[in-house]
């Protein structure tokens, strides 16, 4: 395959919390009056962001689960490792490639030698949108919220021993800047980029972040360009 860079996209917009969002920042230090599960903050501003990490590796979970190659994977990664199968109908070989061009190989693959060339995708990480930071600062707006959480007794229905566990989350109505970027290196990479907004899409429909099936972690893209948010709209990723 002769890869070339002809083009990087960029899609940028405002990502708006529906329901409040738990990304955990992996601090299990426990603080006197402080939360057991508090959210990823910006070391400098200890504002809370979105990490690139999180959303890409959501829209890629969703769209291998919305390919139907989970049964092959086993619940693991569609690696170029899928590729050697022979069980693997030329289907799904395409289906698997796709995923592996837009998102990349996993470590342990030998994505050099397939002639897949390098991940297409990149998401930046997504910090407070400027004009929403100014409104929340305006009207003094928290940030984070805590949320507690108790386990109930099936039996008693009575709260369990321990007590409730105290959840941070950015609060719903919060809106971060999102942007990406994606390669184009040849001309079926189009398809590609169309298939980031389905990703996208079936991200909107599902939840990003902890507790998903709580209710946390539902969001809102707006793009700035028009077309494109229009089309995203009427997109129907089933």
């Amino acid at each position: 395959m002769n890869l070339k860079l002809k083009e990087i996209k960029k899609l940028e917009g405002t990502l708006t919390l529906k329901s409040g969002l738990h990304i955990g920042s992996g601090n299990m230090e426990m603080h006197i009056g402080g939360t057991d599960s508090p959210v990823i903050k910006h070391p400098h501003t200890l504002e809370p962001y979105i990490p690139g990490s999180s959303l890409k590796g959501k829209v890629r979970s969703l769209l291998e689960m919305a390919s139907g190659l989970m049964i092959h994977t086993e619940g693991g990664v569609v690696s170029t490792k899928l590729l050697g199968k022979n069980s693997l109908s030329d289907e799904d070989k395409n289906k698997a490639k796709e995923i592996i061009k837009i998102f990349g190989s996993g470590g342990d693959d030998k994505g050099e030698e397939t002639g897949l060339g390098p991940t297409r995708v990149s998401f930046a990480d997504c910090y407070l949108d400027k004009d929403w930071k100014k409104q929340a600062q305006a009207n003094r707006w928290q940030l984070t919220e805590v949320k507690s959480e108790n386990s109930i007794d099936r039996i008693l229905g009575t709260v369990t021993k321990g007590g409730p566990r105290f959840i941070e989350r950015v609060p719903e109505g919060t809106q971060f800047s999102f942007n990406l970027t994606f390669k184009i290196l040849d001309d079926n990479d189009n398809t590609l980029f169309e298939k980031i907004l389905e990703g996208l899409r079936l991200l909107e429909l599902d939840a990003l972040g902890g507790s998903g099936s709580r209710g946390y972690g539902r969001i809102k893209f707006e793009f700035k360009d028009a077309e494109i948010n229009r089309q995203f709209k009427e997109l129907n990723p089933f």
